[in-house]
């Protein structure tokens, strides 16, 4: 007789993705109604969700397939839809038809992140990301856009810095390049008193300006995958070549001062 199936959904990992895609849908309407700061912080709401669901249901062994399909269907929605939609209606509107280009170009490429991370999920190493991951992209704009909103900001510079922007974080995450994933952090071991200290000085210097240090963190962790992959590549060809053996000399000319025996 076939096992019988079971019913039912996990409650507390699926509860966390559902959080993660109700904040990208929050930033959708705020973004609709001009509110684009808080936009963007439900967009960064959405990524603690997302980044906790995924360890909860690894700490309380209550992974499944269902939650792996979900948790990927509300990342396209929150890390995809979201910061898209408010990219547009910010400032990328205002740039007619090239516009709404640039921003189906972050969505797609967000829709083609995250088909090849779950295709590549048991072929590629945990240890980093092919490609920059749909979170940290979205944290790179979401932040940008609320640095500049907070600020007030606006004008042809912005604009097409942020269409820049956007495109090449898109390529960014259809990109070979590896990112760290900082997946074999272990948060159940203990930490010394002066790490916690730090730690807690470290949100106290985010919460004093968040939008600042927020975009200054995704953006150089988004910068830090082509700078390690160009540091790894010069590695590797002065490498080869301190491994090249020496080149043989030029052997001399034939000619020489003796008189021609056959003369």
């Amino acid at each position: 007789m076939n096992p019988p199936v079971r019913k039912g959904i996990y409650l507390l990992p699926n509860l966390l993705t559902s959080c993660s895609l109700f904040g990208g849908i929050f930033a959708i309407i705020n973004a609709i109604e001009g509110h684009f700061q808080l936009a963007a912080f439900a967009v960064f709401v959405a990524m603690v969700a997302d980044g906790l669901d995924g360890r909860v249901a690894r700490l309380t062994h209550t992974e499944s397939e269902f939650g792996a399909q979900y948790d990927s269907l509300s990342d396209m929605v929150a890390f995809g839809a979201a910061p898209g939609l408010v990219l547009y209606l910010w400032q990328l509107n205002t740039l007619g038809n090239l516009g709404w280009v640039v921003t189906f170009v972050y969505i797609a490429a967000t829709a083609l992140r995250l088909a090849r991370f779950h295709t590549q999920m048991q072929m590629v190493s945990k240890r980093h990301f092919q490609g920059l991951a749909c979170p940290a992209a979205a944290a790179v704009v979401m932040s940008w856009i609320w640095l500049m909103a907070r600020a007030g900001v606006e004008g042809v510079a912005v604009l097409w810095s942020t269409a820049a922007l956007t495109l090449v974080v898109a390529l960014l995450m259809v990109s070979h390049i590896r990112f760290a994933s900082f997946k074999e952090v272990d948060f159940k071991h203990r930490i010394r008193l002066a790490s916690a200290l730090v730690m807690a000085v470290a949100v106290a210097v985010i919460m004093s300006n968040p939008p600042l240090l927020l975009f200054a963190l995704s953006l150089t962790y988004a910068a830090s995958g082509p700078v390690v992959t160009l540091w790894q590549l010069q590695s590797r060809r002065r490498k080869r070549q301190t491994e090249l053996p020496e080149t043989a000399a030029e052997p001399e000319s034939d000619q020489t001062d003796e008189p021609d025996p056959t003369l």
